[in-house]
């Protein structure tokens, strides 16, 4: 449609002003928000969330994996990721299962064969097999733990139900936001705000350079895919790992059946025990800021859950034959769209080449490179606006290099990251352009467990380890980027 309407002008009510305003509450925001509170605690933070819950993908979305977390025998992705976890271990034990730290990176037969089965918990195979930290957890346990971080923060304030609508810039600075919610619409003022929307939608509006025409790149190999995802319990995950394991030809068989009867490519792994599984799906060709392929997706799936389900009763008794539908994701799973085109995009060449940056923010081991690569504060720094940073899975980066950097783990990286940075500027009364990003650094690999290359307290075995694997330099492209 080409019919326009125009807005009159009006005057909006002022909920708030802040320091640090995070649009989006997910995996990249609640880290944001809280890495910025923990930093710099007389800074007044703001966290703005559409949904009533903190998580997105990984609590809303349910996807209840988090991989890579290790790269061989070193915890590499720490900090607030995995805190996730420690918390669970304290709080709920039962809540998720992963290799634990000392096993990841074993190629122990003992190890090996305990996590085969598990959903991305073994890279390789063969002699070659190694034991990855990839937990596998229930959303709604991890659900209470994010709120629980937020409240332990004094200085955050907790905007639920508030979706943000319209960035407010003058002069190439961004002042605040205007937010729609159940009490209208209104304005928040801040010093700095940081889009943690997952499809850029405050920095799209800005004026700032972004990636995507329509929000979709048909080029890339994760931008054109959205889904839902449902759960399913009374399950014996146990019988189907052995029947797997004794008939391998028909595990792919029965996979390419199941897309038929689905209507689009869709798998099942385990979540926090072998009683409850996920239905992760990938439906192509469809954009997740289109309202029509929001809505299609959900219907196409929801419409196919009952026959998928009797499927598998019928052709995997011994696994299914008691399951029921637990419960559907309440909100889309989304992978790409709009990308931030910031002072620094990302490439394949990182993946070959793995680049040394000086304004390192994140020491991100993807599962997809030989090894961990750096991820630079400029990837998250818009152009042309100021005080305006964005983190999560629309980072800067091109069409193939962003289905290895926007997984839930880089998503916390980079939320993690912005959120120091922030702090940092907030503080010394710089903007996002020219904070001093050694303290940045500092604080993120000092004072919030996050682990970067060139710090004093870097592990120098794991530094030895890198020089002689030529910190990945092999000149080949992984999988996912060929």
């Amino acid at each position: 449609m080409n019919e326009k309407y125009i807005e009159t002008s009006n005057e909006l009510p002022v909920y708030g002003s802040c320091d640090i305003l995070v649009v989006g509450g997910g995996a990249a925001g609640h880290s944001a928000a809280v890495a910025a509170a923990r930093a710099n605690p007389d800074a007044k933070v703001f966290i703005m969330e559409r949904y009533g819950y903190f998580g997105g993908d990984v609590t809303g979305g349910y996807v209840l994996m988090i991989p890579s977390l290790n790269w061989r025998k070193y915890s590499i992705i720490r900090g607030i990721q995995e805190e996730w976890f420690t918390r669970l271990d304290r709080n709920a034990p039962d809540a998720y299962m992963s290799p634990t730290l000392e096993e990841a990176g074993s190629n122990n037969p003992i190890y090996v064969n305990k996590w085969k089965g598990v959903f991305s918990c073994v890279k390789g195979r063969g002699e070659n097999a190694t034991v990855s930290r990839s937990p596998n957890f229930d959303p709604q346990q991890l659900k209470l733990e994010m709120d629980a971080m937020i409240e332990e923060c004094p200085n955050i304030t907790m905007m639920l139900d508030c979706w943000g609508t319209k960035p407010i810039v003058e002069n190439d600075v961004i002042k605040g936001v205007i937010f729609e919610s159940k009490a209208g619409r209104k304005v928040v003022w801040a010093k700095i705000v940081i889009d943690c929307t997952g499809d850029l939608d405050i920095v799209a509006q800005t004026g700032a350079p972004w990636f995507g025409k329509g929000g979709i790149i048909s080029e890339g190999q994760r931008d054109n895919q959205t889904a839902l995802v449902w759960r399913v319990t009374d399950v014996d995950y146990e019988a189907y790992m052995k029947w797997a394991d004794e008939n391998p030809d028909l595990v792919n068989a029965f996979n390419q059946e199941l897309f038929k009867v689905a209507g689009y490519r869709t798998l099942f792994f385990p979540c926090a025990n072998f009683k409850t599984v996920w239905f992760n799906n990938w439906l192509n060709g469809m954009n997740c800021t289109d309202l029509d392929d929001i809505r299609n997706t959900q219907l196409i799936v929801r419409d196919s859950i009952r026959r998928v389900l009797a499927f598998c009763k019928r052709n995997l008794p011994f696994a299914f034959k008691d399951a029921y539908l637990m419960d559907i994701a309440p909100q889309l799973g989304t992978r790409c769209s709009r990308r931030l085109n910031g002072e620094l995009v990302m490439t394949k060449k990182n993946f070959i080449e793995n680049p040394v940056y000086e304004d390192v923010v994140a020491w991100s081991s993807t599962g997809y490179c030989d090894a961990p690569i750096e991820i630079p504060y400029r990837a998250l720094l818009a152009q042309k606006i100021d005080n305006l940073l964005a983190a999560g899975r629309h980072i800067s980066a091109d069409p193939l290099a962003i289905g290895a950097v926007q997984l839930i783990p880089q998503c916390v990286q980079t939320g993690q990251a912005t959120g120091v940075a922030a702090a940092v500027a907030v503080k010394d009364g710089a903007t996002a352009h020219n904070v001093d990003i050694k303290k940045v650094q500092y604080i993120l690999s000092h004072e919030q467990d996050c682990v970067l290359p060139r710090q004093d307290n870097t592990d120098p075995e794991l530094v030895k380890e890198l020089e002689d694997n030529n910190y990945g330099r092999n000149g080949q492209l992984p999988p996912w980027l060929q």
